[in-house]
């Protein structure tokens, strides 16, 4: 058999924001070898890509001395695929629009290389959108018409510029102009348009659309550059021109989110972290996802095996995580043993998540304390059921003995900790990115939702840049940690469940 044929993806990664990735795109860049991409990706959409993926930034940044030239690109491109690889071509917005993505392609094609478009979400409508302006209106906008405005005009020629003098007459009939990599060329390009337009034609910008630091100006083509350079605004950037431009200062949605602008670090293993970033971003927040820790097999199942083989013995099973519940019963399916041994324990659980996992496999749990806290399943449980007790507690390799210490003082027969999952600090980390961001006062917050989690923060990303940082802490054991590492703890819930950490952060920053 010959060598498996590689095959290159050139997928759209969206404007900015992780999360406007295509499910096609997301799908493809989970089983990439080679990822190359762009400036403008965001390097959430990298974290997707397998471990052990060879990762090459391309650059495309003005300036940019890590840029890599159009043939070497090529070059690499061509040469990963005849490798036997699955290379995902990564660029910021759509593949195909505003890009090199058809000389990638032609490339490809002249090297007789198989290639697959994955389109993505441009930032030509997904600015305007995020900034409140329809490209299109019944009553103000029956056309939309995009441009490059590059500073150097020699690239595009002469049709360009007479290009842009027809759309201009034409956006007089009531059209919307938008306009791409304008920031460099801004006041002349807006000059060039007020030679056609009326000079109060409404104009508006927006940078780092999707993101924390989208900020957007609602002005006229005769004012909008002075009221962008007071800003600071600058690159990348989308500018619309046009009557529809008027909306977004009534219908700019993004920008009046509870979380709008703030930048929140998670610091929760990957699996678990979905639920709490999707839950920040639908309030308006940039989510950096650090993951600090990762949950592996524990080094030895013989504590738990052993158990196992004696289960109907145990009257208590007590759960203090929901990944203990999960890692318990696969390890159950792997040794053939049959749920229905545990029928004779009654069941503990420290949470309401603990608690809905055991109940999504028809478990029902006997005792929930009040409090999400270890010691508290003590009461919740009762001293007079807890004496002469056989107690099995499946759990992490290392944890707290707060809990089996307490068990066996209210007089338990037995309490058997067997680890079922160990936590590790995880081996591809966005460490660098976070350290800088945390030096320069980029990070509002970062939310711990275990102490561990503090812990592992403060190792990797340097005790220096962790200390002073504002902190959302889950429970009060983790806020402990958090202060005697130097983080200022602004954010606490009553109830130690992501969904309340949730909700008391949105209701910190407003």
């Amino acid at each position: 058999m010959g060598e498996r044929a590689g095959r290159v993806y050139l997928v759209g990664a969206g404007p900015g924001a992780p999360d406007l990735i295509t499910v096609r795109g997301e799908q493809i860049l989970r089983r990439a070898e080679v990822v190359v991409y762009d400036y403008l990706v965001s390097p959430e959409l990298l974290a997707l890509a397998p471990p052990d993926a060879e990762l090459i930034y391309a650059g495309k940044k003005g300036g940019d001395g890590g840029n890599i030239g159009q043939t070497e690109l090529n070059r690499i491109l061509i040469e990963r695929a005849r490798a036997g690889r699955r290379v995902v071509r990564l660029k910021g917005g759509d593949p195909f629009i505003f890009g090199r993505g058809g000389e990638e392609a032609e490339a490809l094609v002249a090297a007789g290389i198989t290639f697959e478009v994955v389109p993505g979400v441009t930032s030509a409508t997904a600015a305007p959108a995020f900034a409140g302006i329809p490209l299109t209106h019944r009553k103000l906008a029956s056309f939309v018409a995009f441009l490059t405005a590059h500073q150097d005009e020699t690239k595009s020629g002469q049709r360009n510029a007479v290009a842009w003098d027809e759309l201009a007459s034409a956006a007089k009939a009531g059209g919307t102009l938008v306009l791409l990599m304008a920031s460099a060329a801004l006041r002349d390009s807006l000059a060039r348009l007020a030679r056609q337009l009326p000079a109060t034609t409404p104009a508006a910008v927006v940078q780092w659309a999707t993101t924390a630091a989208q900020r957007s100006i609602v002005a006229t083509i005769a004012t909008l550059a002075d009221e962008v350079e007071r800003a600071g605004l600058g690159a990348p950037s989308v500018v619309v021109v046009g009557e529809a431009a008027t909306l977004g200062a009534r219908l700019n949605w993004f920008e009046r989110m509870p979380l709008y602008g703030r930048r929140i670090v998670i610091t929760r293993a990957r699996e678990a972290s979905n639920s709490f970033a999707a839950g920040l971003r639908a309030l308006g927040a940039e989510v950096v996802e650090f993951p600090t820790i990762e949950t592996l097999a524990p080094d030895s199942y013989a504590m738990i095996d052993a158990a196992l083989e004696r289960l109907a013995s145990f009257d208590w099973v007590i759960f203090t995580s929901a990944t203990g519940v999960e890692r318990l019963l696969e390890r159950m399916r792997a040794r053939g043993v049959d749920l229905r041994a545990m029928a004779g324990a009654k069941l503990g659980a420290i949470g309401p998540v603990t608690a809905a996992h055991l109940g999504a496999h028809a478990l029902i749990v006997a005792a929930l304390p009040h409090e999400y806290r270890a010691e508290a399943i003590i009461e919740a449980i009762g001293a007079e059921r807890i004496r002469g007790a056989r107690i099995l507690i499946p759990r992490a390799q290392v944890a707290r003995e707060v809990l089996p210490e307490m068990l066996m003082a209210a007089g338990a027969r037995e309490v058997v900790v067997a680890p079922v999952y160990k936590t590790t600090r995880p081996g591809r980390a966005p460490i660098e990115r976070v350290r800088e961001m945390a030096k320069a006062g980029a990070i509002d917050l970062v939310a711990f939702t275990s102490s561990s989690t503090v812990t592992n923060f403060c190792e990797m990303v340097g005790p220096g840049a962790a200390r002073g940082l504002k902190a959302a802490a889950i429970g009060p054991v983790t806020a402990e940690t958090a202060r005697a590492a130097g983080l200022e703890v602004v954010v606490q819930p009553r109830e130690y469940t992501v969904a309340a950490l949730t909700d008391a952060i949105r209701d910190f920053f407003q």
